[in-house]
């Protein structure tokens, strides 16, 4: 399941996501795949392939069209590839209505997460440690002490966040914010620190954590992750994913001190959101070694190079053999 149904940009990050997929896992001894695409103006297509050609080719349909043609391919498993909030939610819900399994968070989970003040108050309740964070809409003003983060409250890939360090910043950034969301959270800033991605899989009902992901941060010159560090673009507007880059990501090391407060932290954070197959999240690691949860990112795309499947492999679990665990957990 790709595309978007809200913007071009979501609807082609989906599209380079899905088509890394379908390289690193479409084997056809195992799988017969089915694609089903959604544009903006919510059309459907069902194209052959995931490239640009084979999606335009494709004859468009509505909604009612498209569920007649779901229920004839008769799939046992849907894999979610869609990244827009309708897609994670009520898309993801269709196929609830539809009784087709599919891998990954069910839409209340997808709903949480994707609101990054809700998901922290219910990790927080858990007795995960949080950034102070207040909620804002346009014309409020900010009681938090400097420096902070201002970020849209329900965006992904670091769209519109900025660091404030002097008040006559705070009101930019909370109009860039605001370009990109109804509401801003703005948290205060955790001195840095290291900032890691964790994540963790569910295998046979028991959660798994994996070996997890460091990103290139630093005190004075980059103190936060921002757009560029993750979503580039090169000739002819090709989607390039910048924090696949071996310089700005890597695996830690399993001994590391501070593994065993962040696999803490991890497990807790799947447990209270609900998560389900798997989960990612962002920690901030404070100057004493701390975790720090910033933010929950409960997806996959089975790309070879996203994230849970480079942690997997760290762990010695290939891609093929995650795919089809994932495949089978939805299935039970």
């Amino acid at each position: 399941m790709t595309g978007s149904a809200v913007s071009d940009f979501l609807g082609e990050l989906s599209r380079v996501y899905a088509e890394n997929c379908l390289a690193a896992t479409a084997d056809p001894s195992r799988y017969e795949f089915s694609i089903a695409h959604v544009t903006p103006d919510g059309r459907w297509r069902f194209p052959d392939d995931l490239s640009r050609e084979g999606i335009a080719a494709a004859p468009s349909m509505p909604l009612a069209d498209a569920v007649a043609r779901l229920v004839a391919i008769n799939a046992h498993v849907m894999v979610p590839q869609m990244f827009c909030i309708p897609g994670m939610t009520r898309y993801r819900a269709l196929f609830d209505m539809l009784r087709i399994p599919y891998v990954g968070n069910a839409p209340d989970v997808m709903s949480l997460a994707s609101h990054k003040a809700r998901a922290k108050a219910v990790v927080a309740a858990a007795g995960v440690h949080v950034p102070r964070g207040e909620v804002l809409r346009a014309g409020e003003t900010p009681s938090l002490t400097l420096p902070v983060v201002v970020k849209p409250v329900d965006s992904d890939n670091s769209l519109g966040v900025t660091l404030v360090r002097e008040q006559c910043e705070q009101s930019a950034a909370l109009s860039r914010a605001l370009e990109h969301a109804d509401e801003v959270l703005v948290e205060t800033f955790i001195p840095l620190g290291r900032e890691v991605r964790a994540g963790c899989i569910e295998r046979n009902g028991e959660i798994v954590c994996l070996p997890f992901e460091e990103y290139a941060v630093d005190a004075d010159n980059a103190p936060i992750r921002t757009y560029d560090d993750k979503i580039g673009w090169g000739p002819e507007g090709a989607l390039h994913l910048m924090a696949k880059q071996q310089s700005r990501a890597w695996i830690v090391d399993p001994d590391d001190p501070i593994t065993a407060a962040v696999r803490d932290a991890t497990r807790q954070c799947h447990a209270a959101l609900g998560a389900r197959h798997y989960s990612l999240f962002d920690f901030r690691i404070d100057p004493s070694g701390a975790p720090w949860f910033l933010e929950a990112s409960p997806y996959c795309s089975f790309a070879r190079a996203s994230v849970i499947p480079t942690m997997a492999a760290a762990a010695g679990i290939p891609i093929d053999q995650l795919f089809a665990d994932m495949l089978n957990e939805a299935l039970r």
